[in-house]
């Protein structure tokens, strides 16, 4: 599934490595062809070729999800627009269960939170045009330590979430036996190949094995880091984590960063719109983490940014990257569908400062034009750039332009 950009955008070794990074080339990273197997089964079935958006319930509510919750939760998504742009997942996290299987050894909902069943739920998900996520873990217990794990019952459970209708499910890595993670995640991969429903599987082993190396054979997205926090240091750290393996994602798999904390209060707005802006560019899955029912208009409009969400949706796949950054001030890009570019110019220092992108950076001659368009503006900057691309940029903010080069 080699992807080729057209002779513009062949100039620079920067735009070679995105195009090695994006294909994940079987020949170069060393996948066998038990594996390759297996991603064709996965890629084939329709499930993300873009990344998953929706929302989860862990960052806001913890524990204290009930159903009145989730389905106030996916009537929001609805009438707040969201869904319409792409946000349709709604994920169950931890606590959902009863504390024990029942007497057949199959999980069941709780019921004094979920007494209407899972499947009711999914019903009524589904009645919106939405899609039913659900959490279970690669140990005896999941991470609450308040519900059964999925060790050893990887079918069985597999099978249960397949009849109730689930659509997604996040995979923790809580209270196991000390087996590699690997064998763990592979068995409910396996699992779930067998049941044929098309469910997103979302490996959360928070990148102690380098999951990007080997779990997109069993899985369409994995957590390449641990678990993210609502500042500013926590989406840095994270960010320049997961930028390390952007060449092993692409179409049907990805690497995920962990969720979005846009909206939950703890950092400024434009801490919120590089965070956006980053996860799109990343090609991150795009989960909300804060509580829809009582979002804000400010909120909203960084969430509801279409032209944002195009770039984590381009149909190219390509994980942009961090090109450069030195004192804090950093570059990062990468290749778009018809020949265009993503920019994001990121000030992470305590200082307004000029970041400047150079064509050559992502593999443009310096006397290519190109029509920039500022994505949070929304206007266009220039019908006639070249060489060059320098922004004022405030202190944790960011630019976010996307490059259209034309014939020389």
């Amino acid at each position: 599934m080699k992807m080729r950009l057209r002779a513009n955008f062949i100039l620079a070794t920067a735009v070679n490595l995105w195009m090695v990074h994006t294909v994940a080339s079987l020949s170069n990273i060393g996948i066998s062809h038990g594996r390759h197997a297996n991603s064709r089964f996965l890629l084939d079935n329709g499930v993300s070729r873009t990344p998953p958006m929706g929302w989860n319930s862990w960052n806001h509510f913890w524990c204290g999800i009930n159903e009145s919750v989730v389905m106030s939760t996916a009537d929001a998504l609805v009438s707040t627009g969201l869904a319409s742009l792409g946000y349709k997942y709604v994920n169950l996290d931890d606590c959902w269960a009863e504390s024990e299987r029942d007497e057949n050894g199959k999980l069941r909902g709780k019921a004094s939170t979920f007494p209407s069943g899972i499947k009711a739920l999914a019903d009524y998900v589904h009645a919106r045009g939405l899609k039913l996520g659900i959490y279970a873990d690669a140990g005896n217990r999941t991470c609450s330590n308040q519900m059964p794990g999925s060790l050893h019952h990887e079918y069985e459970d597999a099978k249960t979430f397949a009849q109730w209708g689930v659509d997604y499910i996040k995979y923790d890595n809580c209270y196991h036996d000390g087996t590699r993670n690997r064998e763990r995640y592979t068995a409910m991969g396996h699992a779930l190949q067998k049941i044929k429903r098309p469910i997103h599987f979302s490996l959360c082993e928070w990148g102690q094995e380098d999951p990007a190396k080997w779990a997109g054979a069993y899985g369409h997205s994995w957590r390449t880091t641990g678990d993210i926090n609502d500042t500013f240091a926590s989406v840095t750290w994270i960010a320049d984590l997961n930028n390390r393996w952007g060449r092993y994602a692409g179409p049907g798999r990805w690497n995920d960063p962990d969720m979005l904390e846009v909206g939950s209060g703890g950092m400024t707005m434009d801490e919120y719109r590089s965070h956006f802006s980053i996860w799109s560019l990343m090609k991150a899955p795009l989960l909300i983490g804060c509580d829809l029912r009582s979002v804000s208009n400010r909120t909203l409009r960084i969430l509801g940014n279409k032209e944002v969400i195009e770039v984590n949706q381009d149909s190219l796949g390509v994980q942009g990257r961090k090109l450069r950054s030195k004192d804090g001030l950093g570059v990062w890009a990468g290749p778009l569908s018809d020949n265009r570019v993503v920019v994001v110019l990121w000030n992470r220092s305590e200082l307004r400062a000029l970041i400047t992108a150079v064509w050559r950076d992502f593999g443009l001659s310096p006397n290519t034009p190109a029509i920039v368009r500022d994505f949070w503006k929304h206007k266009y900057v220039s019908m006639n750039e070249r060489d060059r691309l320098t922004a004022s940029v405030a202190p944790h903010a960011c630019k976010m332009y996307v490059l259209t080069p034309l014939q020389s």
